[in-house]
């Protein structure tokens, strides 16, 4: 069964945006420290640098390492989109939970208007051939999501924001995840790996 990942950056005070959409705020340290950060977490995690980014950072043929498939809300589709770019994603099968968006944005995108959960557990059931489902965010859509959370990866970073978008925004559910691994990293930030307690 292949596990549903949230992967995201989150602020001291647990926001992944600003009250904007804006996450330009999120410090990362003087210029080498901040090289030294970007080319491990992304050695790690290829597939989750934006295509039209990913020659600049030396990933252009990298190969997929973790997922084959992203599943994001409007509010983290929403910066691509006002940019222009209607298939940020496009090494990966993209699906974007709107009940607003128009279903032809763009073909290689897949508008999804109804369920996450049924879509989340569709996806989690095929063949990925060891490769797994990335949820980018949403707040929102990771709340209704939460009970298909299988592991959390967060990169913390050292900044309040004082408003924004949640991590989680949904209904009271306290749902235990056990950190796997950790690493902090000379700039402050340090990424942390969580996987769910097995449900009883």
């Amino acid at each position: 069964m292949r596990k549903l990942v949230y992967y995201v950056a989150v602020t001291l005070d647990g926001r992944i945006a600003g009250p904007g959409g804006e996450y330009d705020f999120f410090p990362s340290g003087d210029a080498q420290q901040s090289a030294a950060y970007s080319t491990w977490v992304n050695s790690l995690f290829p597939e989750t640098v934006p295509t039209a980014y990913r020659a600049a950072v030396g990933l252009a043929d990298a190969p997929n390492r973790r997922f084959d498939t992203v599943v994001m809300g409007l509010g983290a589709y929403r910066p691509a989109l006002d940019a222009g770019v209607t298939s940020p994603y496009a090494h990966l099968r993209q699906y974007v939970v709107s009940s607003t968006l128009k279903p032809d944005t763009d073909p290689a995108v897949t508008v999804v208007p109804g369920d996450p959960i049924a879509l989340v557990r569709e996806l989690k059931g095929e063949d990925g051939a060891g490769l797994d489902v990335w949820l980018c965010g949403g707040g929102a859509l990771a709340g209704a999501l939460l009970p298909e959370i299988d592991e959390l990866v967060i990169k913390n970073y050292p900044v309040v924001a004082g408003a924004g978008t949640p991590a989680f925004d949904g209904a009271f559910d306290p749902t235990v995840f056990e950190v796997a691994e950790r690493t902090a990293f000379p700039n402050g930030v340090t990424l942390t790996r969580l996987t769910r307690l097995a449900r009883r």
